[in-house]
């Protein structure tokens, strides 16, 4: 690995642990930078995954204050994430990618309009006689459990179609949702990450880049993000998920 392909990692990694933070699809900034240094694509997405782990830890650390009073929720969606990214991680390992790849930019499209929808969604939600249940219910346990395979997997835009889910079937704010997307998330690549380290092959020399650029990137954007309106953050995450299915189909 030359000078400049070292630097050009590390910056891969400060924006891609800011997007994951801020909305999800930092991959779609790695992936592509470790394939053009010549990795191979299953040890390009095993050692993407391994190094934005520290990413998405500082982003939740970030999105902190979001987190008050949803514990129970992240109890139970958080081993719905676990299980996902285990089951997606083994997918990796022993199924060949086009089959599952071909499905993404439907589900990153549908994520996206789910965004879009989701204040109308939560208005009627609190206009309801019967609030939904603090966590979401059992459909959006099974969606979380979805995308942590897919996460597990892939991971690109799983940020994205965490924002989606969530904002359609919780009353809750974006920030707030942002918040338990980040830990979700994190969960998700720290299973899949610990799986890849034993299994899967792995470029060791490059996830010290990938980490340390994740982790500023994610702790500014945990810092900062917090301050972006409601309605700027929503159309970023489309325009990011727009981003992904152009990426994905080309």
């Amino acid at each position: 690995m030359t000078p400049e392909q070292a630097v050009a990692v590390l910056l891969s990694g400060v924006a891609a642990g800011g997007i994951n933070t801020l909305v999800g699809s930092g991959t779609l900034v790695t992936f592509p930078t470790l394939l053009g240094i010549g990795l191979a694509p299953v040890t390009a997405n095993a050692t993407n995954t391994i190094g934005l782990v520290l990413g998405s830890v500082s982003g939740a650390w970030g999105y902190r204050r979001e987190l008050a009073g949803q514990r129970a929720r992240l109890v139970r969606l958080g081993l719905m994430s676990a299980l996902g990214g285990l089951a997606g991680g083994v997918l990796l390992l022993t199924l060949p990618s086009d089959t599952f790849e071909a499905v993404v930019p439907v589900l990153v499209a549908i994520a996206c309009v789910l965004v879009l929808l989701q204040p109308v969604l939560a208005r009627r939600t609190a206009a309801r006689e019967h609030q939904t249940p603090a966590h979401g219910g059992p459909w959006l346990a099974g969606g979380v459990w979805v995308t942590g395979v897919y996460g597990g997997y892939f991971g690109a835009a799983q940020g994205v179609l965490l924002l989606g889910l969530m904002g359609s079937l919780l009353d809750e704010g974006l920030h707030r949702i942002n918040a338990a997307k980040n830990v979700l998330a994190a969960i998700v690549n720290g299973i899949a990450a610990v799986l890849f380290a034993f299994a899967a092959p792995v470029e060791w020399k490059v996830v010290p880049l990938l980490a340390g650029g994740a982790l500023v990137g994610g702790a500014l954007a945990g810092r900062y993000g917090r301050r972006i309106p409601t309605t700027v953050l929503r159309w970023l995450i489309v325009a990011v998920g727009v981003v992904a299915i152009v990426q994905l189909v080309l």
